[in-house]
């Protein structure tokens, strides 16, 4: 796509970091258990904002939580979180701080027991992506049952800011879900990616 491809979906602008987001990332699978992970708490730190200030602050996001290391971030103690909420380089709202602490605690319960992340999250899809045919911007939900489904069940398992709109648009970044315009050329790019 060229910076004059006026059919890419209108959502990113002009922007060079969320046209670049739009053309390579969004609506591209994921599969591996890390970055799911990233993502969601990502999409989580969105809540009341626009996702291209959380995406200006990634790396700053990925700097100042170990590389999003479940891990290492479980341990983070009251020190740590003030060192957080004083990083201007993400946002600094102590809920969301402590929601992505709780969330590593909630995906490394998954991994001590043995589960696949990736497959509990694909499986709100039946393990295959869903390709809308949405023409307009007006026609694309903020969310579906499939994502109302994940939300619960990811705040049964002790996730936070995992509502259904987060979910939804969590469920779309990931490749889920194709909901690029069916006019826009990544439509087809992510299609042919498969399952």
């Amino acid at each position: 796509m060229t910076d004059t491809d006026h059919s890419r979906c209108p959502w990113c602008g002009t922007d060079p970091l969320y046209v670049d987001y739009h053309d390579t990332v969004w609506g591209r699978p994921t599969y591996d258990d890390h970055d799911l992970f990233e993502k969601l708490c990502l999409d989580g730190q969105q809540a009341g904002l626009s996702w291209i200030t959380i995406l200006r602050k990634q790396h700053s996001y990925r700097e100042a939580y170990d590389g999003f290391d479940a891990e290492k971030i479980v341990s983070y103690d009251d020190q740590k979180k003030a060192e957080l909420l004083a990083n201007p380089g993400i946002i600094r709202n102590h809920l969301k701080v402590d929601s992505i602490i709780r969330n590593a605690r909630g995906f490394l319960e998954f991994q001590e027991r043995g589960e696949s992340f990736n497959e509990f999250l694909w499986s709100f899809v039946g393990g295959r992506r869903i390709h809308n045919q949405w023409r307009t911007p007006a026609e694309v939900p903020v969310t579906t049952p499939e994502a109302e489904a994940m939300s619960k069940a990811l705040k049964k398992a002790g996730f936070n800011f995992v509502g259904p709109t987060i979910v939804y648009a969590f469920m779309q970044a990931t490749g889920m879900v194709n909901d690029h315009l069916v006019d826009c050329p990544a439509h087809e790019a992510c299609r042919a990616l498969g399952r």
